[in-house]
């Protein structure tokens, strides 16, 4: 009797190679949008503290956006700030039409609620995902945005 029949059950895949080629894709569709009249999608990047980690993580989302062409605003807050001006800052970026995504980079400082931050985030503009309504419909495997 022969070997038996070996699949292939896994495949390695470059990271950098496949984040190259989804930030070129993007660049080009937002490109064919904003060539159709349209304006470039914005995101909103909220960090909030020093926290090293945290600022290597967002370093690299403005750069990927940047690549991709999208606007990045940028809110580095003191980690003394409180819950309410946070709160009080995505209420601001949830109800602002140049504004398509929000970030808040967890983790907080830990005077601040994270859940009460990631639900207060529009669920359509909460690109993490971590909005009570999109987790529930990950959980229900229903489509998203």
């Amino acid at each position: 009797m022969g070997a038996p029949e070996q699949r292939e059950l896994a495949k390695i895949l470059d990271g950098e190679e496949v984040s190259a080629a989804l930030i070129d894709r993007v660049r080009e569709v937002i490109g064919m949008h904003v060539d159709s009249g349209g304006r470039r999608p914005g995101l909103a990047v909220v960090l909030v503290g020093d926290d090293p980690a945290s600022s290597i993580y967002v370093r690299a989302k403005r750069r990927d956006c940047e690549k991709a062409g999208i606007t990045a605003r940028d809110y580095d807050l003191d980690a003394s700030t409180t819950q309410a001006e946070l709160l009080a800052l995505i209420d601001r970026l949830n109800g602002d039409p140049e504004i398509d995504g929000i970030l808040v980079q967890l983790p907080l400082p830990m005077h601040i609620d994270e859940t009460s931050v990631t639900n207060r985030i529009r669920s359509d503009k909460d690109v993490d995902g971590f909005h009570a309504f999109n987790v529930g419909k990950l959980a229900l495997r229903q489509p998203g945005l």
